[in-house]
């Protein structure tokens, strides 16, 4: 008895969660005595073991509602999109009601509760309803969880330096907007390399926060494309964002079955009887290159590193741009200034 009062002790100093980056540290000594009397009355009265597993730790509070509520990268009823594309997300308990936001592949959730085949759930800035049989659950949520999570760096500054180096002394690649999160390829001590668009930098790990996250729900503002513009705009951004979810492919040309960056805005670009190279560099000489002030959804958007373009997306209004970004999240719509961008070209005349 003695030697297990003692793990949760040591448990509970060690500030244990699951799906965190960084611990949780209390006010004062007082407060640690409180937490860990708390968690040591709880632990012995549940039978609570101590280093569980996440899939363990989500069928104890399954089975006990009145114990210490334990997260799976911050959900406590954790569910998963199982779809190939995207899970569309409804007002209510019907496929009648309006949509409120898609669910891409892999992303959680927080489970409201049921209704008949329904789920109501609630993930990123969206709550809404969703077919309970394109839902992991349970056990099988949590082992996904463990398969599909990413550690993510935001940014917590306001202007990010991402290198080319892991050092202050080489050249600044771009530049990252506050609050942006960078999926983390590998932790270096000081330094953090990141995926910018399918692209390897650097960033200072003390000017971006780290946890361990899952794809969230995008809401239909983030698909909204703005007013006063012609509908040829407004029909190829309606048209570009249906592909929001679909795969990233380096090389593809197939909006459904994988394309990069400048493949997806040629394919959008060419029902318009537009027709663009297959290359970011070459489709920014196309066009009239205007101030990123003026932009108008349809107009592109060109990143890359000093003066060198790499990467392209389609703005899409309310200052945001949809865009092949990397095989890890595939099309997705991002802040326009998300990184610093290079140049922006207008094509369509109106």
């Amino acid at each position: 008895m003695r030697y297990e009062v003692k793990k949760i002790i040591a448990a509970c100093m060690a500030g244990v969660t699951i799906c965190s980056i960084a611990p949780t540290y209390a006010e004062a000594a007082n407060g640690v005595n409180a937490g860990i009397t708390a968690v040591l009355g709880e632990s012995l009265a549940s039978g609570a073991g101590v280093g569980m597993s996440a899939v363990e730790a989500q069928n104890t509070t399954a089975a006990n509602p009145d114990a210490t509520a334990t997260t799976i990268c911050g959900y406590t009823n954790l569910g998963i999109a199982n779809v190939d594309n995207h899970l569309n997300i409804r007002e209510g308990a019907g496929e009648d009601y309006d949509l409120v936001g898609k669910l891409p592949k892999d992303a959680g959730c927080e489970i409201l509760g049921t209704e008949g085949e329904w789920t109501k759930i609630q993930s990123g800035d969206v709550t809404g309803y969703v077919k309970s049989e394109f839902l992991f659950t349970g056990d099988v949520a949590a082992q996904k969880a463990e398969e599909v999570k990413s550690t993510m760096a935001t940014s917590n500054t306001m202007t990010l330096n991402a290198r080319t180096e892991p050092n202050t002394e080489c050249s600044i690649w771009t530049t990252i907007a506050e609050g942006e999160e960078l999926q983390v390829l590998e932790d270096l001590g000081d330094w953090i390399k990141v995926d910018v668009d399918g692209d390897e930098c650097y960033v200072a790990k003390e000017f971006v926060t780290l946890a361990e996250e899952l794809p969230k729900a995008m809401t239909l503002t983030e698909l909204q494309y703005g007013q006063g513009v012609s509908d040829v705009r407004v029909d190829m951004i309606q048209y570009a964002c249906q592909f929001v979810g679909n795969r990233y492919v380096w090389g593809g040309t197939s909006l459904t079955n994988g394309v990069d960056c400048s493949g997806f805005t040629m394919r959008i670009y060419e029902k318009y009887g537009i027709y663009l190279p297959h290359s970011s560099k070459a489709q920014a000489n196309c066009g009239t290159r205007i101030d990123a002030s003026q932009a108008k959804p349809g107009d592109l958007f060109f990143y890359g590193s000093g003066k060198s373009i790499s990467h392209v997306a389609m703005y899409i209004g309310g200052g945001q741009v949809v865009h092949a970004s990397s095989a890890k999240t595939g099309i997705k719509i991002s802040n326009a200034f998300y990184r610093t961008p290079i140049c922006v070209v207008r094509l369509l005349n109106d």
